[in-house]
C-alpha cells in the first residue's frame, strides 16, 4: 500500500500534537483522509463539515493540484504523494 504524507498547518497543531507531517498508508485520497482522522480524531471537525465534505475554508492540494477540481476524493494515490492542507485565516 502506498505511503503518502499529509502536510498540515501550524494552526492545527493542537489537533495534531505538534506534528506538521503525517505519513499514512492508503490507496486513495479518501482512504488517506480516513486514516488521518482515525489517527487524529480531532481533525474531523476541523477539516470536514457535518455532511462529510471538506469545509469551505480548507484548501487541500494533492501534489499541488486543488482536490476541489477533482471528481471526488476516490482517486488513487502513489508512493511519495503529498497532500497539503491550508486553512484560510481571516479577521479584523
Amino acid at each position: 500500500m502506498p505511503t503518502v504524507t499529509f502536510e498540515l498547518p501550524s494552526l492545527l497543531s493542537i489537533a495534531i500534537g505538534e506534528e506538521s507531517e503525517v505519513p499514512v498508508e492508503a490507496e486513495t485520497l479518501a482512504e488517506a483522509f480516513e486514516v488521518l482522522v482515525t489517527r487524529r480524531p480531532t481533525l474531523q471537525i476541523h477539516l470536514f463539515d457535518e455532511s462529510g465534505d471538506l469545509r469551505p475554508h480548507i484548501l487541500c492540494l494533492h501534489n499541488d493540484q486543488n482536490v476541489r477540481w477533482l471528481t471526488g476524493l476516490d482517486v488513487p494515490v502513489a508512493p511519495g504523494d503529498v497532500i497539503t492542507i491550508h486553512q484560510a485565516v481571516s479577521g479584523g
